[in-house]
């Protein structure tokens, strides 16, 4: 007979494990698999104590248990701010953490928890990601970060804090697609650049809106020429129709770009 907490399992291949959860405000709340019943009983009563004892808290997670770090924080949020969420979020008056792991916890305006409740994030290669629709999307892409985005020439963390993604705290330094500043001093200060197989430079140009229409422009060149990939236009707000014209017919575009074939 299994420990209390502890209910006996058996995967497809005969293999028997261990199931522990426990109910809390009238929610049955799962607390994980485990290999043996001690391991499961010890993940049940570690719950017990968390819910039961307010003097626990967040930094109170013994290195030892049983229990995982993201029960944890799941149970401890539950307890603390009567609602429940799957994911390892817990909310504050104006924001809410995520807890991607003991070490890295994120924060959000508290307009994003719904999603975040929703949505796993997941860890990978350096970069954020959550599955939508079946797609792994970059969290970045919520807050106008482009996937190619360079952090500090892009866009920036206004207080330092990488893991702050409160609206507030983030800068988009650079908005448009294929743009970039130039490293090369003796050039002109921004770089436009498309992708087609590879990364062709489409010129050097003084001012990002500049660079931002002759990325515009290489896009019609290149689609003129039989180019069928989609690309995204850039948006240029606070010039006129006529200004953009103007704009656009002056820019000079790198010869390998005009004489493209796909």
């Amino acid at each position: 007979m299994s420990l209390p907490g502890s209910f006996q399992a058996t995967k497809k291949d005969g293999t028997i494990y261990y199931r522990s959860s426990i109910t809390y405000k009238n929610k049955h709340i799962s607390l994980g698999s485990f290999p043996t019943d001690k391991e499961a009983h010890s993940a049940y009563v570690q719950a017990g104590l968390l819910i039961s004892d307010t003097n626990l808290t967040l930094d109170s997670y013994p290195k030892d248990s049983a229990l995982s770090f993201e029960k944890w924080v799941i149970l401890l949020n539950f307890r603390d701010n009567n609602i429940y969420f799957s994911t390892p979020i817990y909310v504050r008056p104006k924001f809410f953490y995520y807890y991607l792991t003991r070490k890295i916890r994120l924060t959000f305006d508290i307009d994003d928890l719904f999603f975040y409740a929703s949505h796993k994030i997941s860890y990978r290669g350096g970069h954020l990601f959550v599955a939508d629709y079946g797609m792994q999307l970059s969290i970045h892409t919520r807050y106008g970060i482009k996937n190619y985005a360079v952090l500090d020439k892009d866009y920036r963390f206004i207080n330092g804090d990488i893991h702050d993604y409160r609206y507030e705290n983030i800068e988009i330094l650079n908005p448009y697609h294929g743009v970039c500043l130039s490293e090369n001093r003796e050039k002109k200060k921004y770089c436009a650049k498309i992708h087609l197989h590879g990364n062709y430079t489409i010129g050097y140009y003084e001012t990002a809106i500049e660079a931002a229409i002759a990325y515009n422009k290489a896009i019609d060149i290149v689609k003129r020429n039989g180019c069928n990939k989609n690309f995204t236009f850039n948006e240029i707000e606070g010039i006129s129709p006529s200004v953009y014209a103007d704009i656009y017919s002056k820019l000079k575009i790198s010869e390998k770009i005009m004489n493209y074939i796909p």
